[in-house]
């Protein structure tokens, strides 16, 4: 069997070179999601998306992808749910190939929900180059970038198919003689990250699980933060202590209220559990998918049209209040 490829480079070298061309400065970042995507996703790039199965994903960023039509994409596919959903859309819809390759932990499951249709579809034509990982080991390709380093040894994958499919590495341990699992450095050339919070240079916080954000945030080569509120940097000075992702880490920031819709946003709203089922009805059918594409992407200009589309202010309302009532145990 061929040894599964690396789709990335882990050379923290090369990588380290890459952030030193960064600005430290306080620079105001703020842009629309179309011009960071137009100015900082590139064809061929190798995408990361934050967030995990459909708790604070940065669906506008996905949207204004596939809306852009960029081309041949890796992606990382860490518990990646209406994400994928959304930008394997851009596969077999006579739009060319958004992705090409996908580390594959997790993705085509919306959890519970079911399987996505053409997001199957997609991964079983053949078109799309893929390798396996489990959901750790891939937040922890993210961790050795985070920490500069080519990779990280764990015991995690020894003994199991997944390794066998996977470009990780058997080695001994110099001191120790034991058996270990060398993980590869991720270092992608850019991330998408939903924030509850930002401020104009980039710095960032957020509520619940941090997944592998943090480590993302510090891994990518240029990261795109969408935010449910600016606030002032005065504000985030006052508890610097609640920054989880520094300016210096940031190349865009971008606005965007409800910007996890349909999907959850914790202590914000709740996931919008129709829309996602009316996703996987349409996606049944491919002509009905795409006139369904046509209508709530392709369609509308961004995403604030998309969020009225969908029942505007009175919906996002309506899930808000669940939210706050599943927060009272109700």
């Amino acid at each position: 069997m061929t040894a599964p490829a690396l789709f990335t480079s882990p050379a923290s070298d090369a990588a380290r070179a890459a952030f030193a061309t960064k600005p430290r400065g306080l620079v105001d970042k703020v842009m629309t999601v179309a011009e960071a995507v137009g100015r900082f996703v590139h064809d061929g790039d190798y995408l990361a998306i934050g967030g995990f199965g459909t708790n604070r994903i940065p669906t506008a960023v996905c949207h204004e992808i596939l809306r852009q039509n960029k081309q041949k994409l890796a992606l990382s596919g860490h518990t990646a749910t209406h994400d994928f959903q959304i930008l394997a859309a851009g596969n077999l819809t006579g739009r060319g190939q958004l992705l090409a390759k996908v580390d594959v932990a997790y993705v085509v499951g919306l959890e519970a929900r079911g399987l996505s249709p053409h997001s199957r579809r997609v991964l079983e034509s053949g078109t799309v180059e893929v390798v396996e990982w489990s959901n750790y080991t891939l937040a922890l390709r993210y961790t050795a970038a985070a920490m500069g380093v080519p990779f990280v040894p764990v015991r995690s994958l020894l003994g199991t198919d997944t390794l066998r499919h996977s470009p990780a590495k058997e080695i001994t341990c110099p001191f120790t003689g034991e058996k270990l699992v060398a993980i590869p450095a991720l270092y992608p050339d850019v991330a998408a990250i939903h924030v509850h919070e930002a401020d104009r240079y980039g710095n960032c916080r957020f509520s619940g699980t941090s997944v592998a954000d943090i480590d993302l945030a510090r891994a990518a080569k240029r990261v795109i933060i969408t935010c449910e509120r600016l606030v002032p940097h005065e504000e985030m000075r006052r508890e610097p202590h609640r920054t989880q992702i520094p300016f210096l880490c940031v190349d865009a920031v971008c606005e965007v209220p409800f910007g996890s819709y349909p999907g959850n946003m914790p202590g914000e709203y709740f996931s919008d559990e129709d829309h996602l089922k009316a996703w996987m009805e349409a996606e049944k059918d491919p002509a009905a998918f795409a006139q369904f594409l046509d209508d709530h992407i392709f369609g509308v200009k961004d995403f604030a049209e998309y969020i009225d589309q969908c029942g505007g202010l009175k919906r996002m309302q309506a899930l808000r209040q669940r939210e706050l009532l599943l927060h009272l145990g109700r």
